[in-house]
């Protein structure tokens, strides 16, 4: 399970790199849970990665609007990122979702980029798609995976809406289409054990690594640290058994 952290700028993300983050997920939550920054921060920022570090960029909680979405998509995808993260906002059904992510898909098609559908575990809140219709919707438009998030974010948790037998069910179905599966939406370390449980590939946190717990204060390097340190997240540290 490889631990992907929420940064805003170039000097969070060589803080992340400090601490060990897997992956850098490049959002702007001015536009958004989902938002995207320009395309100078991620060019900035997958820079200072240089090949040390896999880079995502988030494109937006994307409305119903397949070539709007594919535009972003080869954008970022031009930035030279690893991974593309696109918010089914907009999408009011499983065949719609599936227009938007063909047209990104094919909008990529000759970059060796993955692309992964966002879907809101809050969903009823915000008005979006129900995420129970992306893993069919995913493995038909050929793109590499699925990450489970909340578009609202305030004091609700991904499992306040999604209970650990639902995220299983969910698991089962992406990974027996060979795709990605990951986790966020305000997780804290006691969730790493049954992120990994559940059989989470990525689990991306913010929250937990700023100062205070406060998702728009400073990022600390050494929460990122002490996260690593957790045996979920570190195979190492696994008890073996005779």
């Amino acid at each position: 399970m490889k631990l992907m952290i929420s940064v805003l700028s170039a000097a969070e993300a060589l803080d992340a790199i400090s601490g060990g983050a897997a992956i850098l997920d490049i959002k702007n939550p001015a536009e958004g849970s989902l938002g995207a920054q320009p395309p100078q921060v991620i060019r900035e920022i997958r820079k200072i990665s240089a090949g040390r570090i896999s880079v995502s960029a988030a494109i937006g909680d994307m409305p119903n609007l397949p070539g709007t979405a594919a535009l972003a998509a080869l954008g970022a995808a031009s930035c030279g990122v690893d991974y593309i993260k696109v918010g089914l906002h907009g999408p009011a059904n499983e065949s719609e979702a599936l227009v938007l992510l063909k047209e990104i898909r094919q909008a990529v098609r000759e970059y060796p980029v993955s692309v992964i559908a966002a879907g809101y575990a809050d969903h009823a809140r915000c008005g979006a798609l129900d995420p129970a219709c992306l893993p069919r919707a995913a493995a038909i438009s050929g793109i590499q995976g699925i990450l489970l998030d909340t578009a609202i974010k305030d004091n609700q948790r991904l499992l306040d809406y999604l209970n650990p037998k639902q995220l299983r069910s969910m698991a089962d179905q992406i990974h027996t289409a060979g795709m990605l599966f990951g986790i966020a939406g305000a997780l804290t370390e006691k969730d790493l054990p049954l992120a990994r449980n559940l059989g989470a590939d990525i689990i991306g946190l913010r929250t937990a690594v700023c100062r205070n717990n406060q998702r728009n204060g400073p990022l600390e390097a050494e929460r990122i640290r002490r996260l690593l340190r957790n045996p979920a997240l570190n195979p190492d540290t696994l008890p073996t058994h005779s």
